[in-house]
């Protein structure tokens, strides 16, 4: 029996997901199926060839507060990050409340660039109403769509989206940008380390 692409990615954690990968000529790896899974019919052939570009670690007073991973595609470059399609993950390892990584996450993009009185406000509200609060071993994702919007999923599950270009560059700059807080942890994620590196935000534990 042929089974479809949705039909495959929910095989995620059994032998056949493999099997069916092969049979469709998809290389991304399990981990990221799942999110694939709530995307539209349009985006899923640009991620057949999905890779894992790196991974680290985020950690506060040496408590681990989450784990970062970035999936992209092939030609992704660093220094044009926002101009290819990109899936960073946030594996958490404690409870926050999504209204706390909505506030922190608003203040790392202002560090990263401008954001002016009007565009913290909209986007403050639109983090607090698609971010949910999460506990340990929640995952999640967001797709940089460039040029349009970013896509936000929990476990898999499409959360929602924020259409807006500089938006979506800002957030993911957040973890990519070279004016990222956490250098260290951008490193790691983009491939410039050999091992995963940690850094200390200087505030509270959040995203």
């Amino acid at each position: 029996m042929e089974l479809n692409r949705r039909q495959c990615f929910a095989l995620v954690g059994t032998g056949l997901w493999s099997w069916c990968g092969m049979r469709h000529g998809w290389a991304a790896e399990p981990a990221i199926a799942p999110m694939l899974a709530s995307l539209p019919e349009d985006l899923l052939p640009a991620w057949r060839q999905a890779r894992l570009q790196g991974a680290g670690q985020l950690r506060f007073l040496g408590l681990l507060i989450y784990e970062a991973r970035l999936w992209v595609q092939p030609g992704w470059a660093a220094e044009r990050f926002a101009q290819t399609p990109l899936v960073l993950e946030l594996i958490y390892s404690r409870s926050l409340s999504g209204a706390q990584i909505a506030e922190r996450s608003l203040k790392e993009m202002k560090g990263v660039g401008r954001v002016t009185p009007e565009q913290a406000v909209g986007w403050l509200t639109q983090m607090k109403a698609l971010f949910p609060d999460v506990k340990a071993n929640d995952r999640i994702s967001g797709l940089l769509r460039p040029g349009k919007a970013a896509q936000f999923f929990l476990n898999g599950k499409l959360l929602g989206e924020v259409v807006d270009a500089e938006f979506a560059e800002l957030f993911f700059g957040i973890w990519l940008s070279p004016q990222t807080s956490e250098p260290k942890l951008r490193q790691s994620l983009i491939g410039a380390a050999l091992q995963p590196l940690t850094g200390a935000l200087n505030g509270p534990p959040l995203a």
